[in-house]
Parts: structure tokens; sequence; C-alpha cells
């Protein structure tokens, strides 16, 4: 009789935990950190870049040396790449080609290439994202692709329903609980406003789409000049973060077009161009936002994906390093992704901006007759890689660029001359300061109120992904080939070594049986950028 009772309420009690189990294992599995991988382009969904391997240490770092390079060949491309890397297979893209080798080696194990007859953009992708061994990435023809990780074979391939000209998907997207999520570039061509997708992993359908200038409603008022002048902007590029806990995806939208033309815009908030927005995962709702730059007429881009972050201290936060060379830090504590969460811009608020580069003439008004210098440039601060965080030392990590740009309008009569739709919309010309005269930064950052730790002035521009480790070191990689290794706490620069070749990709350490390396992505060949690169490279350290 007692084992009866037993039974009958441990059936209860299992009946009661198993729907939950069979509900949440899924995630779970989808979501667990393995420490010895680096599975998406900022490594953790979070995007905090974390590393929790220590076996390179403060003490042996200036041990550290080359190993191995992999070289693409004839594929010389922006390598801007940031490679993933799973069980010890390392996965990484140029524009049209997909590739996978050991980590450890070098190796070459496949390469898949894509082939685009009217490449749209710079020739820039950030990557891959993985999920349960498939491969998804984007196109500048603007389609979507899963590729299986074994061999590289193309699973399935679906054209976004907005492609058309000046659109094209270069960000490195995130996979997680079944589905697929990227937008689409293109906020600099004429007529081309960002969306962001949330596709599924099996076949690539479309489960939903938030537009970034929605189709009608209070945002789409905040742009006055629609009907003179084609909305464009609020596009992406780069890379979003994902609180997994609460299921709320973070993006961050570029900049309004004409991009340094405010009069021709109409001098509208132009909503929701150059905010961080908070989306449900489940439904693509928007839960919240905050634009961080108004009246954009620098294309200072919010740029890079907002590191999802949980303090020392307990304080749910973001960090949005982006082109304007701030750091914006915002309090996140008030999204929820409850039913009936109101749509609101209250629910994202700013605690503080700090400058993460330097910052000039940035309130002088553009002119018509001649060329206004501004510090940052039109290429960053923070470029395609943003912020970082040392979850141990509660500091976060910035690396910037420290170049001006002058620019001149164009004449308002020929501003009113629209190109034609996909072209460059930029409403005027620039002038960059001449490349010896480009800088970078890397800063630690106290994550509580911003106030700094530590700094480090580069010869060249900081591009590349900056990158903590529970090892106490920071790595990251300049334009002009260095390659550094800091102590944590303190900016001491404790390893240094160079590529030969300009550094603007992924920096990332990772772990295999039982060895840790670090693996940079170097040879950036680039219109934007001077002297481009005549070979892209995978280096490879360890000890």
């Amino acid at each position: 009789m007692k084992k009866d009772l037993i039974f009958s309420f441990l059936k209860k009690i299992c009946s009661a935990i198993f729907p939950v189990l069979l509900f949440t294992v899924p995630v779970l599995a989808q979501t667990k950190d393995k420490a010895e991988d680096w599975l998406n382009y900022n490594r953790t969904y979070e995007g905090d870049r974390y590393s929790p391997l220590k076996q390179i240490t403060t003490a042996n770092v200036s041990k550290l040396h080359l190993l191995h390079t992999f070289d693409l060949g004839k594929d010389v491309s922006s390598m801007q790449t940031g490679p993933v890397v799973v069980d010890g297979i390392m996965y990484f893209t140029t524009d049209t080609v997909t590739y996978a080798i050991n980590a450890t080696t070098g190796q070459f194990k496949w390469k898949r290439a894509r082939p685009v007859s009217n490449p749209v953009g710079y020739g820039a992708n950030h990557g891959v994202a993985y999920l349960e061994g498939r491969l998804f990435r984007g196109a500048s023809d603007a389609h979507v692709f899963a590729l299986n990780a074994a061999d590289g074979k193309i699973v399935w391939d679906v054209p976004l329903d907005i492609a058309g000209p000046g659109v094209s998907i270069p960000m490195a997207p995130l996979a997680w609980n079944g589905m697929v999520f990227i937008g689409n570039a293109g906020g600099d061509n004429v007529g081309t406003p960002g969306h962001m997708y949330a596709l599924d992993a099996k076949d690539g359908h479309t489960i939903w789409k938030f537009n970034t200038v929605p189709d009608s409603g209070p945002a789409r008022e905040t742009w006055p000049a629609a009907k003179d002048v084609p909305i464009s902007g609020g596009a992406f590029w780069t890379a979003i973060s994902l609180d997994t806990k609460n299921a709320v995806l973070y993006i961050p939208a570029g900049n309004p077009a004409p991009d340094f033309d405010v009069e021709l815009r109409g001098n509208g908030e132009e909503l929701y161009s150059n905010c961080v927005i908070a989306l449900d995962t489940k439904t693509g709702r928007m839960l919240g936002y905050i634009q961080l730059v108004k009246n954009d007429n620098h294309d200072w881009d919010v740029d890079t994906a907002p590191v999802v972050i949980t303090t020392k201290d307990g304080k749910q936060i973001i960090a949005s390093a982006n082109k304007n060379g701030l750091l914006s830090v915002l309090d996140r504590s008030a999204i929820t992704n409850q039913p009936g969460a109101p749509d609101s811009a209250s629910s994202l608020k700013l605690l503080y901006d700090v400058p993460t580069t330097v910052r000039e003439n940035i309130d002088a008004p553009l002119s018509r007759e001649k060329f206004v210098r501004f510090k940052p440039g039109t290429l960053g601060g923070n470029e395609w890689n943003g912020a970082a965080y040392h979850p141990g030392l509660d500091l976060i990590y910035t690396g910037t660029d420290d170049w001006a740009t002058a620019a001149k309008l164009f004449p308002l009569d020929s501003a009113r001359m629209v190109p034609a739709p996909g072209g460059y919309y930029f409403g005027g010309t620039m002038q960059f300061d001449p490349p010896s005269e480009a800088r970078g930064w890397v800063t630690a950052f106290n994550a509580k109120d911003g106030s700094e730790r530590w700094k480090y002035q580069s010869p060249a521009p900081i591009l590349a992904g900056v990158t903590p480790t529970e090892g106490g070191l920071v790595f990251t990689a300049a334009q002009n080939g260095d390659v550094y290794g800091f102590d944590a706490q303190n900016g001491k620069l404790l390893w240094k070594t160079s590529t030969d070749l300009p550094n603007g990709g992924g920096v990332i350490s990772y772990s295999v049986k039982g060895k840790q390396y670090i693996a940079v992505a170097s040879g950036m060949k680039a219109p934007l950028w001077p002297k481009p690169s005549t070979a892209s490279k995978i280096f490879i350290y360890g000890l």
C-alpha cells in the first residue's frame, strides 16, 4: 500500500515536470556554452566575446607564436569575417565563398563557392551562424542559404522578399531555437530600408519580418520628406545579439540616407534608424527601442551588436559602441517579453555615454559651400566590431578608429536629383585625412559607471574584434598588421606580433583537445580603406 502511494505520488510529479522538460531541453541544448568552441560571430549569443579559456595567461603569453597559416589564395576579399569554431573545425566566409578548415593545423577541409553575377555592397561578408550541423549565411544578391557543416553542400537557398537594387546581406546571422535571425544591408542606397527576419532553420521560410521603417503609423510619420525623397536607411550589416533567458533579440539599425543631407531628409526623427531595438524572438514584435544618434549628418550608424550584460552587481545592461565614437550603456531591466508589454522608447534607457575615440567638431553643421572636417569620420568610431565584456573584471572593452573625414553637401538643386534605385545616396562628397594620420584606441571601461580603467593608442585603426579571456588577457589586431595581447586589468602590452597584412576580421580564442589557440582573420581588401591587401589569410597562434 505504501509503495502504491509513493508510486502514485511520483507519477503525478513526473507528469507535471516532463512537459516542462520536453519544452525546455531543446532550448538548453542549443544555448549550452561550450568553453572550447567559438560558436557565434561574437562567441556567445549575448555578444560579449568573452572566452572562459585560461591556458594562455599573463605569465606565459610571451611564448605565444605562429603555428599555422591558411592562405585563401586568389580569393582576396574584405576579410571582415568573424570565424566560428565548432568541435575543432573553423568556418569563415568571403563574399562568395564559405570555408571549413582544421582549427588546429589550418588544413583545408572544404569550400563552397556561390558566385553572384551582380554583387551589391563593398564585397564584405561577416560570417556564418551554426546550429545542429548546419551553417547559415547571407549573400550580396539578398539571398540567405544553409550549408551542411560536414561537407559544405547547400541545403536550401532562399531570396528575401525585398531582393532588388541596393539590397545585400553581409551581416553575420544568429541561429537559435529553430530560427535564423538575419537582416538586409543597403541603408546608404536609394530606396533601401532595413528589415530583420526570422527564418525557419529547416527550410528557410519566413516566420516573421520586422520593418525598421514601418509602412504606416507614428514611426512612418517621423520621415517628413518621404513624399519627395525615397525612404532609405535603418539597415543591418554587422551582427546582432540575443538574450536567451528572456527570448529577446537586440538589433542595431543603421543610418538614414542621404547620409549627410539632413535638410533634404526633412529634419525628422526617422525612426527606427540609428536605434537599438528589442524584439520578441517568437513574433518579431517590438518590445522597446532607443535612438542613439539623432539627426545624423555624419554617417554615424548604430552599427555593432548590442552586448547583453548582467554586471557584477546584478544590473541588466546593454553596451552599444558605435560609429559616433561613444560607448552607450543602456538599462534593459524594463524589457519584458510578456503579453501586452508596450512598444515604447521608455523600455530602454540611457545610463551613460563615454567617448571611445577622439571626437572633434561634432556639432558643426555641414555646408554646401565648403568642406567641414569632423572626428570620428564616416569610417568610425567603432566599425563592424563592437564592445566586449569580461564578467570577472566587470570591464567593457572597445577597439576604435581615430580618423577624420571632411564632407561637403551637394548644391540643393543637385541634391534633389535622386540617383537610380539602389544607387549610393550620401548626399555629398567626402575627403579623408591622410592614412598616415589615422590611429586607433583600445579602451577598458568600468561597467558600473563608464569610468576609464586603461587606454592604449595604436599606430593604426582597430577594426578587428576585441576578445577578453579568463586567462587575464585581451587580444585584438590593428590595420597596420599588429596583433596585441594586453593584460586585461591594467592594459600592459604583454605580447605583440604582426600578420604583415591589414587586420579587420575576427580575433578569436578556442580550444581543441585541451590546447588553447588564438586565431586572426587578416588581409582586408576594401575600397574605403587605403593600401588594400594583396592576400587574405587565417593565422593560428598557440603556446
